[in-house]
């Protein structure tokens, strides 16, 4: 039975030259990349463009990763910076969220077998209210917020990927709640935060 390397141990491999130890890092972090994009840009074939640009940065950029720190972190942290640069120069078209619905577009997967009728509309309606709620907090928040409950980063990790003290995360982070419970509540969600 082998044992899984580690990002690290496969990051050091791909650095001197195995195409399969970097293959492997793509393979683990392809749907976190375009997840982690797609939230920002709400557009999903720009997401895999962008986190194929994000692949390709990564790779030229594999000596400057220091294994001390966690692979993970300096990706997102690419990532990020790929994507900012992006949306700096683009300005990204809005849609409707009645309207995507209306045309069949849907906010989540339910997973019909296990889930009532009830729970799958509750679920999906939910679903689209909390992606609008994400559109209307501040951008700074949104980024913490799907970096936290999306990706399930940490704050340390999140302060390293932003470049901001911790305790300026645990802030957005709790504003962001505050929030978002308030729109929530305000669209007949019932919320505790």
């Amino acid at each position: 039975m082998s044992v899984a390397q580690s990002d690290a141990e496969l990051a050091k491999d791909a650095l001197g030259g195995s195409e399969a130890a970097y293959r492997e890092l793509v393979t683990r972090y392809a749907t976190p990349a375009v997840n982690f994009i797609h939230r920002f840009t709400r557009d999903r074939a720009l997401a895999e463009d962008l986190a194929q640009e994000g692949f390709l940065r990564v790779y030229q950029r594999l000596k400057t990763y220091d294994a001390e720190r966690k692979f993970s972190s300096w990706f997102f942290q690419v990532l990020r910076n790929i994507t900012i640069d992006y949306l700096r120069v683009n300005r990204l078209p809005t849609s409707s969220l009645d309207a995507l619905e209306e045309e069949g577009h849907r906010a989540a997967v339910i997973d019909r077998e296990s889930a009532s009728p009830e729970q799958a509309a509750e679920q999906s309606e939910l679903a689209v209210v909390m992606s609008a709620a994400l559109a209307k907090i501040r951008p700074e928040y949104r980024e913490v917020v799907v970096l936290r409950y999306q990706e399930g980063l940490t704050q340390p990790e999140i302060a390293e990927i932003l470049g901001m003290p911790s305790g300026t995360v645990k802030t957005y982070l709790h504003r962001a709640r505050k929030e978002l419970a308030e729109i929530l509540s305000e669209s007949g969600w019932n919320t505790n935060v």
